[in-house]
């Protein structure tokens, strides 16, 4: 079955929430309790979760989940989240319909893998528009949020957000802060980004070395269509029909990787709650030798494959060494990828609609063009029409024209919606 494509804005948050089809079934009445699992869906299956929490539901672990804050009350997430500073600072507060609309959903899918966890919720995005958090000189919210949570107790951290098109770039600032989470021992999760129908732009902070990075996958198991294709992916998700809270109440299906990567953050919890003191490097490599492997082993499509909390948990007993420590800097020696597969070389993508909106878009162009250089010979020929003629003699000479005026013509759309701001990564949810 062919799934419906997802559409994004340009917000930096790698998820669409489905909006058709959700069963009354789904909805929370006043009867709820005050804490409720989020209703499972195909992932549960997909991961393994009942295997895996029968040894370990990730009591103890504290999930710092750094998104657009979140509705404390709802009852998928009651009496577990603890709340930190809002580092967006944008005049929105708790109780607003666009507040939490994202974070609400993220942190109820860790919630449904370790329900024995609890929540930091830091807010470093905003659902309400595109920011411009990479366009200015002051503090990144992401890189605030991640130091935040390391100080104040946090054993994972989940970032389901990530740049769009042409919005995300590299951060001097969070890669000090992910340099001091990983100096504390604190494993990053992060979505890849839902660019891979469209321009399948880098994402940060999906792109930072030290970060796990998160694909989505659908049913099945294959790459779901919207999932950014990058040699930096880590593991794969499922990240499409993934039933979450809804901010307002309820719950509602979404697509993306940002449910991909808050599902394995969940997973993480687990091992976490197995054994408290594994590494960052301990974790991505238990995550990445029990995955369900791609034939022919890593691809930039889903990573090392899909994520098997079951195996994950199971290998927790007996983890590898901890390989990470300082290396010395011997020369001319640079970063190898992963595998042998070159950073600059990605598996090709359906570019239709890409160049069908280009060719749309130069069509266009063309079109205004032609339109206002018509439209000004057609006022010159009226201009010497209507010159002044001397009684019974010949129109007089008409004087040479002024210049021409710069000629205003709109560019091409970058996105649906308009043009893109900084995309979904530090500054919106992914």
């Amino acid at each position: 079955m062919t799934h419906p494509k997802v559409r994004r804005a340009g917000l930096r948050i790698g998820t669409s929430f489905a909006a058709a089809g959700i069963s009354a079934l789904l909805c929370v009445g006043s009867a709820t309790p005050a804490q409720a699992k989020t209703p499972a869906s195909w992932e549960s299956e997909a991961l393994g979760l009942s295997s895996a929490q029968k040894t370990t539901r990730g009591k103890g672990v504290k999930v710092a989940v750094l998104d657009s804050g979140l509705v404390k009350d709802h009852p998928a997430v009651a009496g577990k989240v603890t709340t930190g500073p809002d580092y967006v600072k944008d005049g929105l507060h708790s109780g607003d319909p666009r507040w939490g609309e994202h974070g609400t959903a993220m942190a109820s899918d860790v919630l449904k893998v370790a329900p024995q966890a609890s929540i930091l919720s830091v807010r470093v995005i905003d659902n309400k528009k595109d920011n411009d958090g990479d366009l200015t000189n002051g503090p990144s919210p992401v890189a605030q949020g991640i130091t935040y949570a390391v100080d104040h107790g946090a054993d994972v951290i989940s970032m389901s957000l990530g740049g769009e098109t042409f919005g995300s770039s590299f951060n001097e600032q969070e890669t000090t802060a992910l340099a001091h989470a990983a100096h504390k021992g604190v494993p990053v999760i992060a979505s890849a980004g839902n660019e891979g129908d469209m321009f399948n732009d880098s994402s940060y902070p999906a792109g930072y070395p030290s970060v796990i990075t998160v694909a989505a996958v659908e049913k099945g198991g294959s790459r779901a269509e919207f999932s950014t294709v990058r040699t930096y992916n880590t593991i794969a998700a499922p990240g499409f029909g993934i039933v979450s809270a809804k901010n307002t109440g309820g719950y509602a299906p979404v697509n993306g990787t940002s449910p991909a990567a808050a599902l394995t953050s969940g997973v993480v919890a687990l091992m976490l709650g197995k054994d408290a003191e594994l590494k960052p490097s301990q974790v991505r490599a238990i995550l990445t030798s029990t995955a369900a492997h791609p034939p022919g082993g890593y691809n930039p499509l889903v990573g090392h494959g899909v994520v098997n909390a079951a195996a994950a948990v199971r290998a927790v007993s007996d983890p590898p060494a901890d390989g990470a420590a300082p290396a010395k800097y011997q020369g001319k020696t640079f970063l190898t990828p992963p595998n042998g597969v070159e950073p600059t070389q990605h598996p090709p993508l359906d570019t239709t609609e890409l160049t069908i909106g280009l060719v749309g878009g130069g069509v266009g162009l063309v079109m205004v063009v032609g339109a206002v250089l018509l439209g000004r010979a057609g006022r010159r020929r009226a201009a010497t029409v209507a010159g002044p003629a001397g009684p019974g003699g010949p129109a007089g000479p008409i004087g040479p024209g002024g210049p021409a005026g710069p000629v205003a013509v709109p560019g091409l759309p970058t996105s649906t919606g308009g043009p893109a701001g900084p995309g979904p990564g530090h500054s919106g949810p992914a």
